[in-house]
């Protein structure tokens, strides 16, 4: 009786320890997941004002859509359009990388694979002559790759890959190289965040030349030279290629925007990189011309000159909201659900509806921070066709103006972002997917109706980081499939493959990348992730340090310097907008007092700037903090030869196209005499990356986490 007793104890001991590990495990991936849509959403916001900006101004104090249209409307070298540019770039002898012959050869695919994995890197004149063959071949393709699996044994797709060459090289290794028994899709998103980029697109630009029949592309989301500025792809070709990085970037752009944007498998397997919405007609996807849209960022031109803007009405300068921190006093528990809500109120409060509209969105408002005016660039409408009024800002104000039925070339864009960008969601409908910040949310409703219309049976996407690296959804209708491993940190998740036979039943491999990963233990991996997305959460919170103690202060009129745990959440929530359980974080990000109220200063103890610049007042390091990212993106399209540094004017026409996407006055007296200081050796050249280095937050106790773990597993021993 004793044994059995003890066993009991020991099972009910032991099943507590994996709640509590699951628990930790599930909200480190939701801080993960949330901390990036909310990166995706800044992205939008700022191609957004790029948009605006390039088609409906003729100047920003001189300089800006000049800069702008560099990134949103490059002009083609003409050198770029002569066949055989590549010929003219000189191999030096002391290359000791492939060396190309066209057409490839599984000899050249297999120096390729030889050369990557000894960490070589192929000269610029063979990366320029690979896609220019890509390009060609790109172009006789169809928008709907149609595939059979009568003509082959099996179907092999694959997921994101992000970058990562090991998980691709990997992918090779279990699964076999493409070939007449190998067949492959690829579901976008080859670049961006990992550091190879570069040799996972050539090497699937290559197998794709080799083998035309038994390797296919589609399109992802990352296939997008604007997104691409932000999630490393651009800088990591001008790292490899400085003399021709800027021609290998622009052919790029070209190969992205001529990828096939789906494939059908036996007329019954639709395989697309993010979803649909309930707009999503296949047959006029069948018939648009794919390449015209070279960025689903940039929203097609639709000038103020088409818009009637006599009679309309100026608002009011932009100003923080005099209740921009103070904390909302309820929330919907589904952020589904919240951002639908969210949406439709936006809507109504500028149009009316027309009940024959769809209810679907392409590219969304981003959720727009407490600093800002709530009403979100017009070229980023995460509005239905049915929305009739425009909210124009004009720098300084907003103009309510009408807005032109949708052209031809913007329901083609609005097609192709939906299936680049949207989720699919449990409850039924379409909605705009404002979370991430484009396409839409589609619902179970929306599935089966598109796949009753053609006659479908299941859809495979890719487009969300899965722990298991695959997911079923929908009433096993929709599947998602995730081949980069190790995607937030090491032993976050899995990485996986599908294979389809004849017989059209899904079979699913997984694998994990990293040695040091498989040695280390379940509560290990999760402690390892856990504190990775942790202290970046604590940066989220430093970086928007002023609005916080603002929604604080509200709730402690007495000046305590303490709020209540549920008011402690509540402005984290209002001002962050991240969906996270705030209450169960707690421990990790602020400290109790002894009567059970939250100190809430305690939420920065453990941060502070990189490198302190005595001439950068509180206020406008608080800014550099938050908008690092955006700022080293205006730098990068002004910094033509990416060199690194730039002039003191350029870095003055930074400050204008900043100061301008924030709606934020910045003394100009102020910025230039921040320019001089940063001139350290006086040659009017501004060093601007380590400019930015100034700007990371540093964590004073890193140590403090492991503590607190440490001491959390003590106690679960001991419990």
């Amino acid at each position: 009786i004793g044994s059995m007793k003890a066993a009991v104890l020991i099972q009910r001991w032991y099943r507590r320890y994996m709640a509590r590990l699951e628990m930790r495990r599930r909200y480190t991936w939701n801080i993960f997941q949330s901390i990036e849509y909310a990166g995706e959403q800044d992205q939008l916001q700022l191609s957004s004002f790029f948009t605006f900006m390039l088609d409906n101004f003729t100047q920003l104090n001189g300089n800006g859509p000049d800069l702008i249209s560099q990134l949103l409307d490059p002009v083609v070298d003409p050198w770029l359009d002569r066949e055989t540019c590549y010929n003219l770039i000189h191999v030096p002898e002391s290359y000791t990388g492939p060396r190309l012959s066209f057409p490839l050869s599984v000899a050249d695919t297999n120096a390729l694979l030889s050369a990557f994995k000894d960490q070589q890197t192929l000269h610029a004149r063979y990366v320029l002559q690979l896609l220019y063959e890509t390009k060609k071949l790109l172009k006789q393709m169809p928008n709907i790759v149609h595939l059979s699996t009568s003509y082959y044994k099996e179907i092999t797709i694959c997921g994101d890959l992000h970058g990562r060459l090991d998980d691709l090289l990997l992918i090779f290794y279990k699964n076999g190289l493409p070939s007449a028994e190998t067949l492959y899709v690829f579901n976008g998103d080859f670049v961006d965040r990992g550091k190879k980029s570069v040799e996972v697109v050539i090497l699937l630009f290559a197998f794709l030349l080799l083998y035309p029949d038994y390797m296919h592309l589609n399109r992802g989301n990352h296939e997008d030279h604007i997104m691409n500025l932000r999630y490393g792809f651009t800088k990591e070709v001008m790292q490899k290629y400085k003399t021709h990085g800027r021609e290998i970037l622009q052919l790029f752009q070209d190969v992205f925007s001529l990828l096939p944007i789906a494939t059908v498998i036996d007329g019954k397997i639709l395989i697309v990189h993010g979803g649909i919405s309930d707009q999503t007609d296949l047959d006029f996807l069948s018939s648009i011309e794919r390449h015209k849209v070279k960025s689903a960022l940039r929203f097609p031109r639709c000038s103020l000159e088409h818009l009637d803007i006599s009679q309309s009405c100026r608002q009011t300068k932009r100003t923080r909201s005099t209740d921009s921190s103070r904390p909302s006093s309820s929330r919907s528990q589904n952020k589904n659900q919240r951002t639908s809500n969210t949406r439709q109120d936006s809507a109504a409060s500028t149009s009316s509806s027309s009940s024959s509209s769809s209810s679907s969105s392409s590219l969304c408002s981003p959720r727009t921070p407490s600093c800002l005016s709530p009403h979100a660039f017009p070229s980023s409408p995460c509005m239905p066709y049915s929305v009739n009024v425009l909210q124009v800002p004009f720098l300084d104000s907003l103009s309510s103006v009408p807005l032109p039925s949708p052209s031809q070339h913007e329901q083609e864009w609005k097609q192709i972002v939906d299936i680049l960008w949207s989720d699919p969601k449990i409850q039924d409908g379409c909605s705009p997917n404002t979370f991430r910040g484009g396409g839409c949310y589609f619902g179970p409703d929306v599935t089966q109706r598109l796949l009753l219309q053609h006659g479908l049976q299941l859809l495979i996407r890719s487009h969300e980081c899965k722990q298991e690296g695959y997911e079923f959804c929908h009433s096993g209708k929709v599947i998602t499939i995730f081949s980069a491993s190790n995607y937030y940190e090491e032993g976050s998740n899995r990485g996986a493959y599908v294979k389809l036979g004849r017989e059209l039943v899904p079979r699913f491999y997984q694998y994990q990348v990293s040695r040091t990963t498989r040695k280390l233990t379940l509560t290990q991996r999760v402690r390892a992730a856990e504190g990775s997305a942790l202290r970046a959460l604590k940066e989220k919170l430093f970086a928007h340090r002023s609005e916080l103690m603002a929604g604080f202060q509200q709730y402690d009129q007495n000046n305590t310097g303490r709020v209540s745990v549920c008011e402690w959440a509540l402005v984290l929530e209002s001002v962050l907008r991240l969906d996270l359980p705030w209450r169960t974080l707690r421990p990790h990000l602020a400290r109790l007092a002894p009567d059970g109220s939250l100190e809430y200063q305690s939420c920065f103890e453990d941060m502070g700037p990189g490198i302190p610049l005595p001439q950068v007042t509180p206020n406008l390091a608080e800014t550099l903090f938050r908008y690092r990212t955006d700022i080293e993106i205006i730098f990068n399209i002004i910094d033509k030869d990416h060199s690194g540094l730039i002039s003191i004017e350029e870095f003055r026409q930074t400050w204008r196209l900043f100061s301008a996407h924030l709606g934020v006055a910045i003394d100009d007296s102020a910025i230039d005499d921040l320019a001089r200081s940063i001139d350290f050796n006086k040659d009017g050249s501004i060093d601007f990356t380590e400019f930015l280095e100034a700007f990371r937050v540093v964590h004073k106790l890193d140590s403090k986490d492991q503590q607190l773990h440490e001491k959390m597993d003590g106690e679960k021993r001991t419990g």
